[in-house]
């Protein structure tokens, strides 16, 4: 039963537009909506590409625990192909895959169905007499799987092509050989935040606050040369360096060359973010765990190891407290009586207005 919530309109003219209904951050019954028509529709990193390289490696994982909950598995086969598939048996439900390894096939423990690594079903004990078996019904159903640098992300039902959805950022960051930067599980560590995934993304879109936010982040940063670009599926954040720090060293054809880029700020609907640095890239993926409970996670991936600790990327563990504070903060608000609906910065929200016009749009979408 679809959840019963009032229609959301958000202005296209930001000038003349309001945020979000408070209760969008704490209605249970907005989360439950946007579990279906948001985040089953939209793409979501699934792993790192560098777990699954050799032939036969099998790596089980849950799209979005918390949220979508989904159990999945990632196969390579044979050719080092690799898939996405439902690791869910199509006898009677018991999960396929319980661990990580490599396989030659997949076999169901609870009554023996065994899969090829694509999927395709192989064989079934005491199924001899079972009329019009196996059909394709009996396969393992394959998702899109597709990989980005280091990254690869899959969709249950995805609203938009894959490479629309990234285009903007190959654009800006195509250049940088992605392939070669590495994760580095020493900066990578997820947080736990007691607020809706939706306040993280509004306050992570908007530059308003960050000369009373961040105040050693604003000593990097030109706020005043500071912008937002929006595109169709997101939108990016400019960063300029103040004199003094590092900078991107862009080719000559790049369309910024000439600025002193500090960091380009990524935001992909709906919950994505890529941030890179002249040391590399740092992955924040925004996972709703309820109404008013995130999960972030931060994945390193370092290609220049000597620019690590210096500049906008230096030290990111403490910008997150810093935002935590400020987001909690924000959920304990939006959840008062007295408060429903503000208006935003023509200047200094236009990401967080792009974000609320796409969310609105995907929450009034029936399918």
């Amino acid at each position: 039963m679809k959840p019963s919530v009032p229609r959301i309109d958000i202005d296209d003219d930001i000038r003349l537009s309001s945020t979000l209904p408070a209760k969008v951050y704490s209605d249970p019954a907005y989360f439950t909506l946007q579990q279906e028509r948001v985040f089953a529709r939209t793409w979501q990193y699934a792993a790192d590409a560098s777990r699954v390289k050799a032939a036969g490696h099998v790596l089980p994982f849950t799209l979005l625990e918390g949220c979508l909950d989904e159990p999945l598995v990632i196969t390579s086969d044979e050719d080092a192909k690799l898939r996405c598939l439902s690791n869910v048996c199509t006898h009677r439900g018991a999960l396929v895959v319980e661990g990580e390894g490599h396989l030659k096939s997949l076999r169901c423990r609870y009554h023996g169905r065994r899969f090829d690594l694509d999927g395709s079903f192989v064989s079934m004990p005491e199924f001899d007499d079972t009329a019009n078996f196996p059909s394709s019904a009996d396969c393992l159903p394959s998702i899109p799987l597709e990989k980005w640098g280091p990254l690869l992300f899959t969709s249950l039902s995805p609203a938009v092509d894959f490479a629309e959805w990234l285009a903007p950022i190959d654009d800006r960051v195509g250049w940088m050989p992605l392939e070669e930067f590495r994760r580095d599980p020493k900066t990578s560590r997820d947080y736990l935040i007691g607020a809706n995934w939706a306040l993280y993304c509004d306050n992570y879109l908007e530059e308003f606050h960050i000369p009373y936010v961040h105040q050693g982040l604003s000593e990097k940063l030109d706020y005043n040369a500071y912008y937002t670009e929006k595109f169709p599926l997101g939108s990016l954040q400019m960063g300029i360096a103040r004199p003094g720090e590092p900078v991107f060293d862009l080719p000559p054809e790049h369309p910024d060359y000439g600025k002193r880029v500090a960091a380009f700020y990524f935001w992909l609907f709906p919950n994505l973010m890529l941030n890179f640095y002249p040391w590399g890239l740092s992955v924040n993926i925004v996972s709703p765990l309820g109404a008013s409970r995130t999960r972030v996670s931060f994945v390193s991936y370092v290609w220049n190891e000597s620019l690590r600790g210096q500049g906008a990327g230096a030290d990111l563990h403490k910008v997150e407290m810093e935002d935590e504070e400020i987001v909690e903060s924000v959920q304990r608000g939006v959840s008062s009586r007295l408060y429903d609906r503000g208006r935003f910065s023509a200047r200094r929200e236009v990401g967080t207005h792009h974000f609320h016009n796409m969310l609105a749009h995907y929450m009034n979408e029936e399918r």
